[in-house]
């Protein structure tokens, strides 16, 4: 497998008021720009401002096309069975002919009852509706009929080659391959009710195997992995972030794992959240150990759930660039394109 493309990814989390939160985000996006990222990626959720905090990703990734020049404009994801699949083709095919054809759409079901139900919606029928819109917005994004005999417009172009799912499950795994999709894996799978202590690399790379079956022959897989990675110059203040961040998010322990987050450590916070906080050093060793980083063609990193402040997440981003995703077989952007000249 050729060296993997590195992307930061954002839920927008930063401590302050909406519109400071969108201007922190955006000089994130810059700064992993900058320190030669091939991609940024931000979140969608709905109604949850703890959760995530962008209802609207196409919007803010508009934003960020006009301050960026060369990276990929990530969708990680668009709860697509919230959403017309019309208009989020129409949205993000205008965002492709506005960043120079720059889109990848990360789509999912999505997983949050709360935001279902206030819908209108039943949870319980997510996947068939996400199905249902997922056939609509390939067949629009493809240029065929949808409304009327009209197509859409503008034409979406390749676009319809760079959709992503986003999943916990194997069975979508293989429809994400038999669709010829990406697969995008998220640091918060939760583990099987039987197997409660099993690695999440162990547990995802089930999910990599079914994909590649179902690949149809001759397509190239797109495997994005994401991870929790916070990394310091200093173990001291890593270990400082990862007790006031984690410790903030019990619930989500408690879901990954099973586990009360109250009686455990923060080494073991960090390990039952499957984060990476910590000098070069202790990252890149961490990483390094989980099987299906290895098997990644995307990488995608991040700094929630520790939620460092925001010049922490900017030194992180320099020092991720610099230190750590070289040694994961990471070739930085101007590099790349040095070596092809």
């Amino acid at each position: 497998m050729s060296a993997p493309q590195l992307g930061f990814f954002t839920r927008v989390l930063d401590d302050a008021p909406p519109a400071g939160r969108y201007r922190l985000a955006l000089e994130q996006l810059r700064a992993a720009e900058a320190a030669g990222f091939d991609a940024v990626a931000v979140a969608q959720h709905h109604y949850d401002g703890s959760e995530g905090g962008l209802p609207s990703p196409l919007v803010l990734l508009a934003h960020a096309a006009a301050v960026t020049s060369r990276v990929r404009l990530t969708t990680g994801v668009i709860t697509l069975a919230l959403e017309d699949p019309l208009r989020v083709a129409e949205d993000a095919a205008v965002l492709d002919h506005l960043s120079g054809g720059r889109v990848e759409l990360g789509l999912a079901s999505g997983g949050s009852p709360g935001a279902f139900a206030a819908a209108g919606l039943d949870f319980a029928d997510r996947h068939a509706v996400f199905t249902a819109k997922l056939d609509r917005l390939e067949a629009a994004l493809r240029g065929e009929p949808v409304a009327g005999g009209r197509a859409l417009y503008p034409p979406a172009g390749t676009l319809a080659g760079r959709l992503w799912i986003g999943t916990f499950s194997e069975p979508w795994a293989v429809e994400a391959g038999r669709r010829g999709h990406g697969l995008m894996l998220s640091r918060t799978q939760p583990r099987p009710g039987d197997e409660p202590g099993l690695p999440l690399g162990s547990l995802q790379e089930r999910l990599v195997d079914a994909y590649l079956e179902h690949l149809p022959a001759g397509a190239a897989p797109r495997i994005s992995v994401a991870r929790t990675v916070v990394v310091t110059e200093d173990e001291g203040r890593a270990a400082e972030l990862a007790e006031s961040g984690l410790r903030r998010v019990a619930p989500l322990v408690e879901r990954m794992t099973g586990r009360s987050a109250a009686g455990l450590s923060t080494a073991e916070l960090v390990a039952a959240t499957d984060s990476h906080v910590g000098t070069p050093a202790t990252v890149l060793a961490g990483l390094l150990a989980d099987p299906v980083v290895a098997r990644a063609t995307h990488l995608s990193f991040q700094v929630h759930s520790v939620d460092p402040p925001h010049p922490e997440v900017l030194r992180s981003v320099e020092l991720l660039a610099a230190e750590v995703a070289p040694a994961l077989g990471w070739v930085p952007a101007a590099s790349a394109a040095l070596a092809t000249v």
